[in-house]
């Protein structure tokens, strides 16, 4: 536990040390540790909301608002700063949540439940400044936005810092469900977009968004522009020649692999809050200067986030030589394992075959088998899969099923019907790694295509390719309903910075396969050389041929993965990990399991780490609220986002405290059950607590380079 130093006992420290100077005879002199701008930080820009008309975590809006289903509008045909400021807080809110009341919001989470779990009666609006700026190098090339909020409860007595790093690929905002948490506690939190984000470079008008969301030429931003594609006049001519109404996004095609920096990112949004709040309430030199009177030593600071937002902080807190972290907490980490981490997950009385494989690994696999899995018999009662049999399996477009015929003649599976193709790819997925309790996700995740997006951006970002490489013949663009490309309209790109995710598709974006017969077509509906629509099989071969091949493309794509591995080292630092058993995008097998049994193999006796396994909750707590679209997700999953707050709960306690940590477990949730999109609505029953000491049949054993997970 780090001791908290009243201010008090600083001042006196500082009196003392003033008579000494002050007192003669040896020419004592007072070095004062002054409080000074990281000189990475170019410029800063902060505002003041009041918690009445604007706020830190609603933006004005609200929990009545940010429940609304219909988005705040625009005055104008351009957006404000300030309307895109609200509506990016509105989205990225909403996305990583269950925004209904059945499943939680305004119950279990939200802003009028309080920081000890109460409900309130209030909006939660929460008064305080908000500081933004980029980190760069002075190129302007990295422009990696960071940004700390100060709740005017901010206790000097008891500071604390929390990260709330951005998931996924998007914005400065996307980590706002995670920042709740640190500003009802009166915690300072300290954001950063990781060099990834929403907003694109529209190479066709040549325009790009600045750090606030809004838009303007290239020209005109110069080294200002959150993110320009850094194409050179006569190769942007020839690329909008060939390829034209494309976009550019920051973390496929900025050519810089963010991801190996993500840690770094995370670093230095705590070191901008350590200087934002010693900036605001540090102690005043007698020349008037503020001291940097908060530091490690003194104020609590968690690093925490979810997905690849949860790996950056396990990142960080690898990376941090300076002590800056004083524990972990967070939500299904997309983490990076080393090649060979020599670590053994067993389950039950079974070893998983097959783990600690890498997130582009495990996606481009899946990319391959998953359409034609979520086509498979006994799978068939998940969310969605009536849906999407009838939307990429029907007589009129059987993209699916073609796709299982397509997987078929290269030999990658065998069956005579599309029901026993559609079987055995479902159990190439599972041989691979994933848990049995994740296959019922593959319909839903196939049909929004989520696979590959993520395949297409990670597989751009870790290669460092250009945007005119036009990586396995990927690109982005707005698509007619027959797949063609389009301009995209105004109105969508003007406020992409609020709507988008930065992963098409996405806000109108979609993905394009430039290589279709007959022309560059919506890459689900594009049609290989033999005429056949099979979801662009090739273009997924060649994504899995970077992960498998040795060519030069593959050799680049495995060293830029090699750049992100981390190494479990987590420099005794006290953690939690929280992750879904049924999270189908992010396996345990391949990420939280192998990564505490690497932890305690590294760390050997002094690893603090503490993994918790969570029955019945998958990635997207947001699906469980769409009733109308995904009926079934509310009946089978309770929202993991709870796990997440109780473990900052639980990090916060220890911290500062000296409250022992929870042991690793599973811990059994109980689904809400009923009529799929209308389950009964959710109690505290569905999601009990995590045991101080759990059952023996909950327990999880992690030993040095192994982990055993309970049925």
């Amino acid at each position: 536990m780090r001791p908290l130093i009243p201010r008090a006992i600083a001042l006196a420290a500082l009196t003392a040390a003033l008579l000494v100077a002050c007192g003669g005879g040896g020419g004592n002199t007072v070095d004062f540790d002054f409080n000074v701008r990281p000189s990475y930080l170019a410029s800063l820009r902060q505002a003041t909301y009041d918690g009445v008309d604007d706020d830190l975590l609603t933006a004005g809006l609200g929990r009545t608002g940010l429940a609304d289903p219909d988005a705040p509008g625009y005055e104008g045909a351009q957006p404000t700063a300030a309307e895109m400021r609200r509506n990016a807080i509105y989205t990225n809110y909403r996305a990583l949540l269950d925004m209904t009341a059945a499943g939680g919001y305004g119950t279990l989470y939200g802003p009028n439940v309080d920081a000890q779990g109460r409900v309130t009666a209030g909006e939660g609006k929460i008064a305080g400044t908000e500081t933004i700026a980029y980190y760069d190098d002075g190129s302007g090339r990295q422009n990696v936005t960071l940004m700390v909020q100060v709740p005017d409860t901010f206790n000097p007595a008891r500071p604390c810092i929390i990260t709330a790093t951005a998931s996924g690929s998007r914005g400065i905002y996307g980590g706002m469900s995670t920042g709740e948490w640190g500003l009802k506690r009166g915690c300072a939190v300290a954001y950063t977009d990781k060099g990834t984000g929403a907003a694109p470079h529209d190479l066709q008008a040549d325009t790009v968004p600045l750090i606030d969301g809004t838009r303007t030429s290239a020209t005109s931003a110069g080294t200002s522009a959150a993110f320009n594609a850094g194409l050179s006049a006569a190769d942007l001519a020839a690329f909008n020649t060939a390829t034209p109404n494309r976009f550019a996004f920051k973390h496929a095609h900025s050519g810089q692999n963010p991801e190996k920096d993500w840690g770094l990112a995370t670093l230095r949004a705590v070191e901008m809050g350590f200087y934002v709040i010693n900036e605001r309430f540090g102690d005043l030199s007698p020349g008037g200067q503020r001291l940097r009177t908060f530091k490690p030593s003194n104020t609590i600071v968690i690093a925490s986030s979810l997905s690849n937002g949860g790996a950056a902080a396990i990142a960080a807190a690898e990376q941090d030589t300076q002590g800056l972290i004083g524990g972990v907490a967070v939500s299904e980490p997309a983490v990076e394992l080393p090649a060979n981490p020599g670590v053994t997950v067993r389950r039950g009385t079974t070893d998983v075959a097959v783990n600690s494989r890498t997130l582009i690994d495990y996606t481009t696999y899946a990319q391959l088998y998953q359409a034609c899995a979520a086509l498979a018999p006994s799978i068939s009662d998940s969310p969605y899969a009536s849906t999407f049999a009838v939307g990429f399996a029907s007589p009129s477009l059987p993209i699916a099923s073609n796709r299982c015929e397509a997987l078929r003649a290269q030999g990658l599976i065998t069956g005579g019907s599309t029901v026993a193709l559609a079987e055995q790819a479902l159990a190439r997925l599972r041989a691979y790694g994933w848990e049995a309790e994740s296959v019922a996700q593959y319909p839903s995740l196939a049909g929004f295509e989520v696979v590959p997006a993520v395949a297409v951006t990670f597989a751009n970002a870790l290669s460092r390719s250009s945007v005119k490489d036009n990586l396995c013949g990927y690109s982005f663009a707005a698509t007619t309903a027959q797949g063609a490309v389009t301009p995209l309209a105004p109105a969508a790109l003007a406020d992409m910075f609020a709507t988008g995710n930065g992963v098409p598709p996405s806000a109108g974006v979609q993905l394009v396969n430039n290589r279709s017969l007959g022309g560059a077509t919506r890459d689900v509906l594009s049609q290989s050389a033999t005429g056949a629509r099979d979801w662009n099989l090739s273009g997924a071969l060649c994504l899995r041929n970077l992960v498998t091949g040795t060519d030069d493309a593959a050799q680049r794509l495995q060293a830029g993965v090699d750049e992100t591995r981390r190494s479990g080292n987590l420099r005794g630092k006290p953690a939690i990990i929280v992750h879904g058993r049924s999270d189908a995008l992010l396996p345990v097998n391949h990420t939280s399991r192998p990564y505490a049994a690497l932890n305690r193999r590294v760390e050997g006796a002094s690893s603090r780490l503490r993994y918790i396994e969570v029955t019945n909750a998958q990635h997207f707590d947001s699906f469980i609220g769409l009733t109308g679209v995904l009926p079934g997700y509310d009946t089978r999953y309770i929202p993991l986002h709870v796990y997440l707050n109780r473990a900052l709960d639980a990090m916060y306690d220890h911290l500062a405290n000296g409250t022992a940590l929870p042991a690793s477990q599973v811990v059994r949730t109980v689904p809400r059950g009923g009529q799929p999109g209308s389950a009964p609505a959710i109690t505290a029953a569905n999601v009990p607590a995590i045991a101080a000491t759990p059952v023996n049949g909950n327990a999880i054993t992690v030993t040095s380079g192994a982990i055993s997970v309970p049925e």
